[in-house]
């Protein structure tokens, strides 16, 4: 089994994997939270991270039909500009401590994440400064050690009066071009390995299959109320794993 699993842990991944991808496919966010958060409660939260990234980039090339005509490509390049800078200094940070600290550290993460989005911060004009997308950027960037660099930005987004289709497409334009500029932080830093590959490859038939049943949305739950759901199983399973680092 992939990174010397059993099979209790390789039934928990699959389910979870499959709920991430059925929640991505409802409310259009937190594939990789979820999974990196249940991941830590059965081994170190580092070996899916990389996995993450690879399944996160193919439903994101899935999503890319009709999304570029609404991409505001300055924000993407900012994020991107922010990103270049923070994702070194997270993964050397992150690398550089315990697999307890680290699964601590990213459950907190997870859980201070949850709380911004559970409070539904507004502000009353869009944010479209340079400064304040590469701050966005350098943030995402550091929670991208991870593999979780998506929350603070969609937070950001959301928390500003954006259009719904231009919010959607700069998303999907940012994640992957993110996503071909970790792969080398990554393998460098020995997060790729062919358990990576082998895990990616069990895991992408059950990503695309609960992707493609939260899009038909079979639950008559509203999609603000189902994403209100999806936080708050992700901060349930922050807490697995924060009492896993401290127990």
């Amino acid at each position: 089994m992939p990174f010397d699993l059993g099979l209790g842990s390789v039934l928990w991944m699959s389910a979870v994997i499959l709920v991430a991808g059925f929640v991505r496919g409802y409310s259009g966010f937190g594939y990789s939270a979820i999974v990196i958060a249940a991941s830590s409660v059965v081994m170190s939260p580092l070996h899916f991270v990389a996995v993450v990234v690879i399944l996160e980039f193919v439903m994101s090339l899935q999503a890319w039909k009709g999304a570029g005509p609404s991409v505001d490509w300055k924000r993407v390049l900012c994020l991107l500009a922010g990103a270049a800078v923070g994702l070194p200094a997270g993964l050397w940070a992150l690398t550089a401590i315990s697999e307890n600290a680290a699964r601590a550290v990213i459950s907190g993460y997870v859980l201070a994440m949850c709380v911004l989005l559970l409070l539904g911060l507004r502000m009353r004009a869009e944010v479209r400064g340079v400064p304040a997308n590469v701050g966005a950027g350098l943030i995402s960037g550091l929670a991208n050690a991870p593999g979780m660099g998506g929350l603070p930005v969609a937070a950001f987004f959301a928390a500003q009066p954006m259009q719904a289709n231009v919010f959607r497409a700069t998303l999907i334009a940012y994640f992957p071009l993110l996503d071909i500029y970790s792969a080398p932080l990554y393998w460098w830093h020995g997060l790729v390995t062919w358990d990576t590959l082998w895990a990616s490859l069990y895991a992408l038939p059950l990503t695309l299959v609960g992707n493609w049943l939260g899009g038909r949305h079979f639950f008559g739950t509203d999609p603000q109320e189902f994403r209100r759901f999806a936080i708050l199983l992700l901060a349930a399973l922050a807490l697995l794993g924060l009492g896993r680092a401290l127990i």
